[in-house]
């Protein structure tokens, strides 16, 4: 592959609902998509997933914009690609900054997978049909207005449900959804609302039979992350801690949890993402997909890697109207029951919707082969 032009796009699509977590409150998912054109003309799609603030990482969207088309963007156009795992050495300069790595990473295996007559799923390595799928439900006023909200989607199919939670709203609100549901497979995302301290409040949850516990601490607390898992029997789940294969093997050797949501944007890629996922099977770790409230263009993309072997939990991929009204992909991502059909077209499966895309797009900026690298 040789990348002749990459086009970026600053969308905004409006949510059906507000959606809350510990640390913020969001109307419209605020996100960038990524086109890359290779000499054939094909084109590929990634997603730009940092949010408009950087609560989550580092990273946030004007930031991205900035780094996108002044640095990373010409260090990979006019170069020959062989195989998306090639681009890595190319943006190796760049610290961290794995979303903007992982919309280029994403759009080459698009393009790969297209020439190559193959879906995605196939091309990455995945073995299955279809996936299974949870869905993650915002931070709510109540105890009741959360039984109320998971009930509706129980209603809809899903099996696994998972509850942004944070102190002061945690166990009574995972009680009443337990108690509503005994058999639901429940779990609560903390996305690292609780420190050191609250490690009594975090132990009083396995009285809950949860699945799993999401993210509970700081990103960076691998060494506390091992200190609760030693603690209590309900399985952490690391997800900001890891951003990286070199995070998995200090995971593993530290026992700092028992199961990784592999956010495909948080690692870089579909290639790290690829990698995480077998080292983890190798050593017991269960897996399993997150999304960033993500638009068409990524959850079509995380369908794919979840097809792999070692994706063995129900993933974040809920269908595409569980967030937007309006997508801009065709066709859009649906359940199946408990599941998400797996894209059979070439590449990622799905058509651009280029009216509604047009129609989100705040800002657009095209790069050619003539735009020089940097640094």
């Amino acid at each position: 592959m040789k990348i002749i032009s990459a086009t970026l796009r600053q969308v905004d699509i409006p949510l059906r609902h507000p959606f809350e977590t510990s640390f913020t409150r969001m109307t419209a998912k605020k996100t960038m998509i990524l086109e890359l054109t290779d000499e054939s003309g094909t084109k590929g799609y990634g997603e730009v997933s940092a949010f408009d603030i950087p609560f989550y990482n580092e990273e946030f969207r004007a930031g991205a914009w900035e780094l996108l088309l002044n640095i990373m963007l010409p260090m990979i156009l006019n170069v020959d690609i062989p195989h998306p795992d090639d681009m890595y050495p190319l943006v190796a300069g760049i610290r961290r900054n794995n979303m903007s790595k992982s919309a280029i990473n994403c759009a080459l295996w698009d393009i790969f997978a297209k020439q190559a007559n193959l879906p995605l799923a196939t091309a990455l390595g995945g073995d299955k049909q279809k996936v299974e799928t949870g869905v993650s439900i915002g931070v709510q006023a109540s105890p009741q207005a959360l039984v109320k909200v998971v009930n509706g989607y129980i209603e809809q199919g899903y099996r696994r449900i998972k509850c942004k939670i944070k102190p002061g709203k945690d166990y009574d609100y995972l009680a009443a959804v337990r108690k509503a549901f005994p058999n639901v497979m429940l779990m609560g995302d903390a996305n690292s609302a609780y420190r050191r301290a609250d490690f009594a409040a975090l132990k009083r949850l396995d009285d809950l039979n949860l699945i799993m516990i999401e993210q509970p601490l700081e990103p960076g607390d691998l060494l506390d992350h091992a200190d609760l898992q030693k603690l209590i029997k309900t399985p952490v789940c690391l997800d900001e801690s890891v951003t990286s294969l070199d995070d998995t093997r200090k995971m593993i050797r530290l026992g700092s949890g028992k199961i990784i949501n592999i956010k495909v944007a948080r690692v870089g890629g579909l290639t790290v993402a690829k990698q995480i996922q077998a080292l983890a099977a190798q050593n017991g770790i269960k897996c399993w997909c997150g999304g960033m409230l993500d638009s068409g263009v990524a959850r079509a993309e995380n369908v794919a890697i979840a097809t792999l072997p070692g994706y063995t939990l129900p993933n974040d991929i809920a269908a595409s109207t569980r967030y937007y009204d309006r997508d801009i992909i065709t066709p859009l991502i649906t359940l199946n029951g408990t599941y998400v059909n797996v894209p059979t077209k070439p590449g990622m499966g799905v058509a651009i919707d280029q009216e509604n895309l047009n129609d989100f797009t705040i800002a657009t900026k095209t790069l050619t082969a003539k735009a020089t690298a940097h640094v």
